[in-house]
C-alpha cells in the first residue's frame, strides 16, 4: 500500500474485508466503483492483500471446451452462439474421444479443472446421456476435476449430474437482476437463479459470474456484485464484453482497462473468500499489463487457451506470465 492517506471507503474495506473477511455492502461496492483513477493502485493493492489473506497465493487454472457449439435458441445479446443472430458461428458437436483428448491437453498445462460447455437453453435427453458418458470417459483417463455448463436444469438433471461426479457447475447470472431484461428476453434471471439453488443444494460447487461492459450502470454493476454475494458461489468468472459480429452488442465499445481493473478490485472486496477467475475478453480489454495487474489485484484463477467462440492466448503465455509474477499454480488435490 502507498503511504498516502487512503479514501474512507478503502480504510473501511481494510478493517471490514481484510481483517474480518466480511464483504462490502452494495452501497459500499458502488463507492469503490466510483473511485478516481488516482486511487486505482491503492484499490488493487488492497484487493491483492485480501486475496492473499482469505484465498492464499495459489492460482487455479482451468481449460474449457464446447461439446455443442452454436445453434442456441436463446437471444443473449452478447453471444454469437445464438441461432437467432446472423453471426459466423454455426452448430457443431464434439465427440467423446475429442473431449477426452481436450481434457488430457488441459491437464498437461497444470490445470485442475476442465469444463464441458454446451450452447443450449437446457439439456435434452441426448445431451444428458452424452454428458454422463463423457464425464465417465474423462474420469477414467485423466486426473482432473470435471465441471459442466449446459444451461437451465430440472431437479432430475441436477441429480444425474451429481451422480455422474460433476465437481462444479457453471451457470452465469450474467448481470444484475435489474439489467438482465436488456441482455436476454427469452428466459428470466430468476430461472438462472433457481438452477443455481438446486445445484448448491445437491452439493455441487457453484460457478456463477457474468460479463461486464454491456451498458450497465455503475449502480447495476454494484447490484450484480451484491447478487453474487448473496448466492455465495465458490467461483465467479469475470468476463468483459468482446463485441461479436452479428450480435446486438456488435457495435458496443470495449470497456476501458481502468474500469475493468476497478471492477476486479471491487468484486474482490465484495467476495473476499471466492475464487475470482479471469475469463473472456480480458485480452482485448486489459492486454498483458492489465492482466498482470488483475492477477495482483484480486484475481486468483484463470482460464487458459481459447474460450467458446473467441480466441484467448496460447496457454504457454499465461503460464509464463504467472511464472514471471511468481504465482504458484494450485495443485489438483488442493481443490478436492
Amino acid at each position: 500500500m502507498t503511504t498516502t492517506q487512503l479514501p474512507p471507503i478503502l480504510e473501511l474495506a481494510r478493517e471490514k474485508v481484510l481483517k474480518q473477511g466480511i464483504g462490502l455492502s452494495k452501497e459500499e461496492i458502488l463507492q469503490v466503483l466510483q473511485l478516481p483513477d488516482d486511487n486505482l493502485q491503492d484499490l488493487l493493492a488492497l484487493a491483492h492483500e485480501v486475496r492473499l489473506a482469505w484465498c492464499g497465493e495459489e492460482v487455479e487454472v482451468e481449460g474449457i471446451v464446447s461439446l455443442k457449439t452454436g445453434g442456441c435458441p436463446e437471444d443473449c445479446h452478447f453471444c454469437s452462439q445464438s441461432g437467432l443472430f446472423e453471426s459466423p458461428v454455426r452448430a457443431a458437436w464434439l465427440d467423446i474421444p475429442g473431449l477426452v483428448e481436450a481434457a488430457k491437453q488441459t491437464a498437461k498445462t497444470g490445470a485442475t479443472e476442465f469444463c464441458i460447455v454446451a450452447a443450449v437453453k437446457g439439456p435434452d435427453e441426448n445431451l444428458m446421456s452424452q454428458m454422463e458418458k463423457a464425464i465417465a470417459a474423462i474420469q477414467a483417463e485423466v486426473d482432473i476435476h470435471v465441471a459442466a455448463s449446459v444451461g437451465i436444469l430440472t431437479q432430475e438433471q441436477v441429480d444425474r449430474l451429481a451422480a455422474a461426479g460433476i465437481h462444479r457447475y457453471n451457470h452465469n447470472l450474467e448481470t444484475a437482476k435489474s439489467f438482465f431484461p436488456s441482455v436476454v428476453t427469452t428466459h428470466t434471471w430468476e430461472s438462472r437463479r433457481e438452477t443455481l439453488r438446486m445445484i448448491k443444494e445437491a452439493g455441487i460447487e457453484v460457478c456463477s459470474g457474468g460479463i461486464l461492459g454491456m451498458g450497465e450502470s455503475l449502480e447495476q454493476r454494484a447490484e450484480f456484485a451484491a447478487d453474487l454475494q448473496e448466492l455465495q458461489p465458490e467461483e465467479v468468472p469475470m468476463n468483459f464484453l468482446d463485441p461479436r459480429p452479428g450480435t446486438p452488442f456488435a457495435d458496443y465499445e470495449v470497456m476501458e482497462a481502468a474500469d475493468a481493473l476497478r471492477a476486479i478490485g471491487a468484486f474482490r472486496l465484495a467476495l473476499p473468500k471466492t475464487i475470482l477467475r479471469f475469463a473472456g475478453g480480458r485480452e482485448l480489454t486489459l492486454g498483458d499489463l492489465g492482466a498482470e495487474q488483475g492477477l495482483q489485484g484480486g484475481i486468483n484463477a484463470i482460464i487458459v487457451g481459447n474460450y467458446l467462440t473467441t480466441l484467448g492466448r496460447p496457454q504457454e503465455q499465461d503460464l509464463d506470465m504467472m511464472g514471471k509474477l511468481r504465482l504458484p499454480i494450485k495443485a489438483l488435490n488442493a481443490t478436492v
